[in-house]
């Protein structure tokens, strides 16, 4: 027998996992747990997905990551919001391009 080094109680010596706090007490296990443990909203593709579909609609995925860091969140921001910027400037340019090109079209 020996104890559970997150719980203390009695375990048996070949356990992989506590009876007592449901610990898995082999490391391996325990760090591919918690990579698994981040909701599949939070993940980098369906991130990357949200960003190029919806521009800066996704930013609250970036703001409510939990492995985030402050720095990360503000430069994704910072990048997600000028090049929405430039392509709404390109858009509204576009538009404005299409619509000379009709009038001189239709001669008005």
């Amino acid at each position: 027998m020996k104890k559970c080094p997150f719980c203390a109680e009695e375990i048996e010596n070949d356990a992989i996992k506590c009876k007592h706090c449901n610990e898995f007490l082999d490391k391996a296990i325990q760090s591919y747990l918690s990579e698994k443990k981040v909701k599949w909203y939070f993940r980098k593709t369906f991130i990357i997905i949200a960003i190029l579909s919806v521009g800066p609609f996704a930013l609250p995925l970036i703001w409510f990551h939990p492995q985030a860091t402050q720095t990360w969140k503000i430069g994704l921001t910072i990048g997600v919001l000028t090049l929405s910027w430039y392509l709404y400037k390109v858009t509204i340019e576009s538009i404005n391009t299409f619509e000379d090109t009709y009038m001189m079209i239709n001669g008005m």
